[in-house]
This record gives C-alpha cells, structure tokens and sequence, in this order.
C-alpha cells in the first residue's frame, strides 16, 4: 500500500473527504517525525513504538574496491510493533 492508498482508505473507513484524510495523515506524520526529532518516543497502544537510537560508529568496506572506510554514527528510528499487532498477523 502506497500513501495514495492509505488515504484512500482512510477516507472510505472514517467517512471524511479525501482532503480532509490527506490533511490527517500529513499531520500525524509530520508529529511523529518532530517527536523522534527531538529524542523522544511515540507509543500507540496496541499498534507499537517509535523512538531513535544511536548507531555507533564502525568500520566497513567499499564493496566496489575493497577499501576500509569508517562509517560515523547515526540517529536512526526504530519502530517495536505492538502485541495488539504482531497478534493480528499470526
């Protein structure tokens, strides 16, 4: 499913224009991204948890000539599905 998709979808599920779906979606991912952006986590009970951790800095190979290089550390988001979701899928 695509964002084109879940709008769609939205939309049909909650009887709202597709603008009004749109404008939905773009304010909730745009709250998750400034939450994880200031270090904090977002917990949607039953659905799972977003939060950022730190990627340390390790070394690694050019798979083109084999060279060493160091890669710096990263802020990266994780995503831990909740019980409600892994239990939906099984």
């Amino acid at each position: 499913m695509n964002k084109t998709e879940l709008i769609e979808h939205i939309a049909a599920e909650a009887d709202i224009s597709k603008a009004a779906a749109t404008r939905a979606l773009e304010s909730m991912l745009e709250a998750v991204k400034n939450t994880l952006k200031k270090g904090d986590s977002i917990s949607l009970v039953g659905f799972g948890t977003f939060e950022v951790t730190k990627r340390a800095a390790r070394d690694g190979r050019n798979p083109a000539t084999g060279a060493a290089i160091k890669i710096k550390e990263a802020t990266v988001p994780k995503f831990r599905p909740g019980k409600a979701l892994k239990d939906a899928l099984n």
